[in-house]
């Protein structure tokens, strides 16, 4: 049971440290013998547990795209249209202001949009499952374009250096607030 432990402990380690480094350098920039350096250990302990950068790039997205996909899920789940999008926008605000980082290189890195597009932009993806609650059913023009700028606006702002002095409340309600008026949704009281 040690063993495995220390197997997780080393890889979750890897993926921050990768992470970090991908922040820092992009995905491009970021070599596995950087990543191993920053860890303290060896390439071929880096190969133990990825294959390629491709595969560490994918591990470390794929928290965020499984936390999406379940706030998609229980969104889908609301009976009236209203809490459905209330429900998806409250969570992908959240979501985008638990990972900064991440959310910042969805939108700057080629090699973080790579990873992204196997498992975000296909006909069965989180995208357009959370575009179809945003929009609702049979949406005319508009509300597609709102639906679009708000879930674009809120991950470029959300991930954006210029606001990453702003708490995570504060930036939590602006970024809700944002979102609600570019969906018509009534402003929340208290």
């Amino acid at each position: 049971m040690a063993a495995v432990a220390g197997h997780e402990d080393t890889r979750t380690r890897l993926l921050a440290t990768a992470l970090r480094l991908f922040t820092a350098h992009g995905v491009e920039g970021t070599s596995l013998q950087m990543i191993a350096d920053e860890l303290g250990v060896t390439k071929a302990a880096v190969y133990y547990h990825f294959k390629t950068k491709d595969e560490i790039t994918e591990a470390v997205v794929e928290p965020g795209l499984r936390e999406l996909e379940s706030i998609v899920g229980e969104a889908a789940r609301e009976r009236r249209v209203g809490a459905r999008i209330d429900h998806m926008l409250a969570g992908f605000v959240d979501l985008v202001v638990r990972h900064r980082a991440l959310v910042a290189l969805f939108s700057s890195d080629p090699g973080v949009a790579r990873a992204l597009e196997k498992h975000f932009f296909g006909k069965e993806s989180c995208m357009v499952g959370m575009m179809t609650i945003l929009t609702g059913p049979d949406p005319d023009p508009a509300r597609v374009v709102a639906a679009h700028a708000a879930v674009a606006g809120i991950a470029l702002a959300g991930g954006s250096p210029d606001l990453a002095h702003y708490d995570d409340d504060t930036l939590r309600e602006s970024l809700l607030e944002v979102g609600r008026k570019l969906l018509g949704r009534p402003r929340r009281r208290g």
